[in-house]
């Protein structure tokens, strides 16, 4: 507020007075405007604790769910190979019966020998045909005569009375070949060899 007085014609003497309720007024506006903004400022840091919580939340339901994602598919895939190898061992063992007879056929080399060149040239070609194919497969025949009896690899069909300690529990015969599948450096029996068995008298 400016007063003006007169105390002469030619000089004007402003005298200044300062309201000390305004002053004030303004203080008090300054401290609340400064403390609403405080508490605007710690609103927002609880605001930002409880959005990076989240966050981190959320983040680590992201990772256990890709982890989900890749164990199941992992175990998708192992599911798809045990499959795909029980699909051959089935087609395998149905081959078997078809090997047994190739087994028994060339077993008589006389037969063999005394057929026409060309029907026997006929029958080695296909056995090497079905051959190829369990080779694909990493099948390997066993033929197990004169090794000594195993129940896990062999199965006795009949015990043959012997007089030489050394066949004692010995295989004598094979009946039908075993079969067994390779896979890297493990194997896997298909179907144990069946055969006769030394027994002392």
């Amino acid at each position: 507020m400016v007063n003006k007085q007169k105390n002469d014609m030619h000089n004007d003497d402003i005298e200044t007075i300062v309201d000390t309720d305004t002053a004030d007024v303004n203080d008090i506006e300054l401290d609340e405007s400064e403390a609403t903004d405080a508490n605007k400022i710690k609103t927002l840091r609880g605001k930002l604790l409880v959005a990076e919580a989240r966050n981190r939340d959320l983040l680590e339901d992201s990772q256990r769910t890709k982890a989900d994602f890749l164990n199941a598919r992992r175990r998708l895939e192992e599911e798809r190979l045990r499959d795909k190898e029980r699909a051959a061992v089935t087609h395998i063992e149905r081959l078997l019966p078809l090997c047994d007879s190739f087994f028994l056929a060339m077993q008589d080399k006389t037969a063999l020998e005394a057929s026409d060149p060309k029907w026997r040239r006929g029958i080695e070609g296909t056995y090497a045909q079905l051959k190829g194919i369990m080779d694909s497969y990493g099948i390997i025949a066993h033929d197990p005569t004169g090794e000594d009896f195993d129940p896990l690899k062999h199965e006795a069909l009949s015990m043959i009375k012997v007089a030489n300690p050394e066949e004692n529990n010995k295989i004598i015969t094979v009946i039908q070949q075993g079969y067994e599948q390779k896979r890297g450096d493990a194997s896997e029996l298909i179907r144990p060899a069946r055969v006769t068995v030394g027994e002392m008298e």
